[in-house]
């Protein structure tokens, strides 16, 4: 199981651990939902003001500063659609993963195991593979039902009553809904655009 999980990452990537790098998908899953709601016009205006002149190819890891601009704009945008706009693009990256990272023969192996167990592999992984989604911040697995990511790049710079990392708490839930139990489901109880050393903590549930 452990060497089927450890293909989760792309080829490309040696992982210049000391850049700011994000996965590409954490732009590329925002783009196609942005059409689906509000058309190309609107989409390409979002980017233009987000500062994206081009778009990743999706082949290596990209600067984070493009995805902090893009969630960020977005929620400037469109206040109201950005958890379900954020939640989408969630789920598009989970099933990229699932499609392109994970290898099928640990799929079914995770589907098999008693729920306790396939969540602790599968926190295993994510931990292992954080780097691809949560850049230069820090993920804590406190226990294989709950993440805290300290410094999420995707907020930085933001204050906020509610909790903002919809994103993450979407490509969390939509991976144990498959892997782990159909009915498991995410909520982020906190957030770090909530106060200054506030981690964002996912709770998954089943």
């Amino acid at each position: 199981m452990a060497a089927g999980l450890s293909k989760w990452r792309t080829a490309e990537d040696a992982r210049g651990r000391e850049a700011r790098l994000i996965g590409p998908n954490a732009v590329l899953q925002v783009v196609p939902v942005l059409d689906r709601f509000g058309g190309a016009h609107w989409r390409e205006g979002i980017l233009t003001r987000a500062g994206l002149g081009a778009l990743p190819d999706g082949k290596s890891m990209i600067p984070e500063l493009m995805a902090t601009r893009l969630h960020q704009q977005v929620r400037l945008d469109a206040p109201g659609m950005a958890p379900r706009l954020a939640a989408e693009a969630g789920v598009g990256t989970a099933e990229y993963i699932l499609k392109h990272r994970i290898p099928r023969p640990a799929q079914l192996v995770l589907k098999a195991l008693p729920r306790g167990l396939a969540a602790r592999a599968l926190s295993k992984a994510i931990a292992a593979h954080a780097w691809t989604f949560v850049g230069s911040g820090e993920l804590r697995v406190v226990d294989a039902w709950t993440y805290e990511i300290s410094g999420n790049p995707l907020i930085r710079g933001e204050v906020s009553e509610g909790c903002l990392c919809h994103w993450h708490a979407a490509v969390f839930q939509e991976l144990y809904q498959v892997l782990v139990a159909r009915n498991s489901s995410c909520v982020e109880t906190c957030c770090g655009a909530q106060g200054d050393g506030v981690p964002c903590r996912f709770e998954l549930k089943v």
